[in-house]
Formats: structure tokens, sequence, C-alpha cells
């Protein structure tokens, strides 16, 4: 015997480094959530057998940030009011992807909080029949005075983008950005009564990673779950390499300094392998799109603003839901939910030598 848990079974005792970066290379995300699924399945599955019952749902392309891996400093053709999708267009997306199987939606941007009327809709979202799960990602800065009102419309959970705990880094990552508004925001959700927020960090080498310890303590006081993220070259700028920190290697400097456990989670938690600092309140995740893809787990499809679906983040083939929704034809829009589904490729190209996709800016895919 190794000394490794069996798959999908929580284990308390730190594992050795050893161990560790063992369990972490032989368990898939779904992995670390097997036992934790109940009810019956959802009814689209793709080609590949996948069970697909998560959509992620831009609002809009527009933030008020523009973080260095989002977007451009400058020269941003932000899309005209008329090509962005209205709350009815985006209900009715919601409300048909619920009805053939989908339980949870992100909403997500953009910066979702800077849409005129959000408050409103996502109360409508959470009150689909059929809907387990309302989620929303959002950069913080809005959230003091926001949350409130957010956890009263039915909003379940917050992912928070943090990249840095630096006054000076982060503004240079967000071009412009107040962490203190992003904390006083997580303070605000909390005050609200959210449950413990998800916060992302996007590690890029030479930028923020030697904040990686000091984001892994946030997590010893308080139930946050820190998730650490791959770079990746959604713009397919040249020398990307360089700036991404493989997730193993993220693990390995925290186990280092921290002994970890892993940890089971629900089956709704996403693609992150999660762990626990012994004795801590909150939980870290390992999210690793380019040197440890989870394809084969993926159970979500997209649609942007604009109203246009893939079933991958970086997938170059789309299709435009518009026709169908301002031709009032639900049975078509249905048809059309299920092609994309159908169409779900294995796995995406990326990897750690080539993006393999079309340059994108994430604002406009939705992150």
């Amino acid at each position: 015997m190794n000394g490794l848990p069996r798959k999908g079974v929580q284990r308390k005792i730190p594992l050795t480094l050893r161990q560790l970066t063992d369990y972490y290379r032989t368990n898939t995300p779904a992995e670390f959530a097997r036992g934790s699924r109940k009810g019956k399945y959802m009814e689209l599955t793709d080609s590949f057998g996948r069970r697909i019952n998560y959509l992620r749902l831009s609002v809009t392309d527009r933030c008020n940030l523009r973080c260095r891996y989002c977007m451009p400093e400058e020269g941003v053709p932000f899309l005209p009011h008329g090509a962005i999708l209205s709350y009815e267009e985006l209900f009715l997306i919601a409300r048909t992807a619920v009805s053939l199987g989908i339980e949870k939606i992100r909403v997500t941007g953009g910066e979702p909080l800077v849409r005129k009327g959000i408050v409103p809709f996502l109360a409508r979202l959470a009150k689909l029949p059929g809907l387990r799960h309302l989620a929303l990602t959002t950069n913080g800065l809005l959230l003091e005075e926001m949350a409130q009102g957010l956890r009263a419309a039915g909003v379940q959970r917050l992912n928070i983008s943090l990249d840095s705990l630096q006054p000076d880094t982060f503004a240079a990552i967000t071009r412009g950005g107040e962490v203190s508004r992003v904390m006083a925001g997580i303070a605000a959700a909390e005050r609200a009564g959210f449950p413990p927020v998800k916060i992302n960090m996007v590690v890029m080498r030479g930028v923020n990673d030697q904040e990686i310890i000091d984001f892994a303590a946030l997590t010893l006081e308080k139930p946050y779950a820190v998730r650490f993220i791959e770079y990746m070259p959604t713009a397919g700028e040249p020398g990307w390499q360089e700036l991404t920190v493989p997730g193993r290697e993220i693990l390995e400097r925290i186990a280092r300094v921290y002994p970890l456990c892993p940890v089971d989670k629900g089956e709704s938690a996403g693609p992150a392998k999660d762990f626990r600092i012994e004795g801590a309140a909150g939980t870290l995740g390992f999210i690793t799109p380019v040197f440890g893809h989870f394809c084969g787990d993926c159970n979500r499809i997209r649609v942007t603003a604009t109203g246009m679906a893939r079933g991958c983040l970086f997938s170059d083939e789309e299709l435009d839901l518009k026709p169908f929704l301002r031709g009032g034809d639900e049975a078509g829009l249905e048809q059309a939910l299920r092609r994309v589904v159908s169409i779900k490729q294995d796995r995406h190209r990326l990897s750690g030598e080539e993006a393999g996709h079309k340059p994108f800016d994430m604002s406009k895919v939705g992150g």
C-alpha cells in the first residue's frame, strides 16, 4: 500500500508531499466529488456521455476594471446596447435551459453588477422551477453596496476575482483597481449572510505568484474557498507560457509550508481539486486548464451576452441563439441548446506549448 486514500474518500491526516502530488495527479475533479451526487440525473448528455447541468450566462461585456488577462489596456470596442441580449431574452434562455436539465446557472460578465437592473433579473432567475443553484461571479468592487440586495434576490453563492492582496500589484493587474474596495465587498457579503465566498486568484509568474502562500493563509481563520487558477492565453499573446504556473507547482509550494489534506466536495462545486490546510477553516482549490485539463468531467455550456452559445471556453465553434429569441421560436431555441451540447468536443486543445484556439477577450465570452 502506498498510503494514498481511495479516490473520493476524505483523508483528514495530512499527506506527505510525495503522496500529495500523486493524489493530485491521479484524481480528476469528478473523483474528488464522487459520492455526493443525489437525485435524478439531468436530461442533457453530450456525445461523450458527460451530463451537462451547468450554464454560464454572461449578461454584459462591460467592466469597471481592465484586468490584463481579460482585455487590452486600450481600444476595447464595447458592443452597442442593441447587440446585447435583453433581460427577457436572457431569461428565456435560462428558463429553456433549466427545462432541459440545467440545474446550476452562474451569471457572469464582463462585470455583471455594472448592468442596470441586474438585481431584479437575478430575483427572477432564482424563482425558476428546477434551478437548484444560482451563483454570480464578480470583481467585488460594487459588492459593498449591493451584497444585501443580491442575497435578498436569491443569489446563493459568490465567486470573487482577486489576484493580489497588495494594493500596488492589484492596481497593476487590474489597471487601476483598489483592492480595499474588494475586501470591503467580501466583508459586506459576509454580513449579508452569504455562504463563505470563493476567491479566485489567477496565478502569474513574476506578477503575483509571490503571494500564493498569503492567499493560502486566508483560509486559516476564515472559511473561504481560495482557488488558484493557471493563467490561460485567451488573447493568444506571445510568451504567455512564461506567465503560467502549473497547478502542481502551486500545490507543492503551499505543501512545503502547510500540511494539506484532500477534501471531498459537492457535485456542483466545479473543476477545482480541493484541499484543506490541517486545522484550517477554509479550503484551497486548484484549477488547471493548461497543465491538467478537466475536460473529461466538464458539465457546462456557455452563452455570451450577445447570444452566442458554445460548449467550451476555448471552442471556436459557436451557435447564434438570437434568431430563435427574436423570432419567438422557443422550440427552435430548445433544439439549438441541445445542438450546443451535442457538438461539445471531447476536450480543448490548449496545452503548455500552444493555445490551440482563436484569440478572444475574456470579457466578451464570460469569465
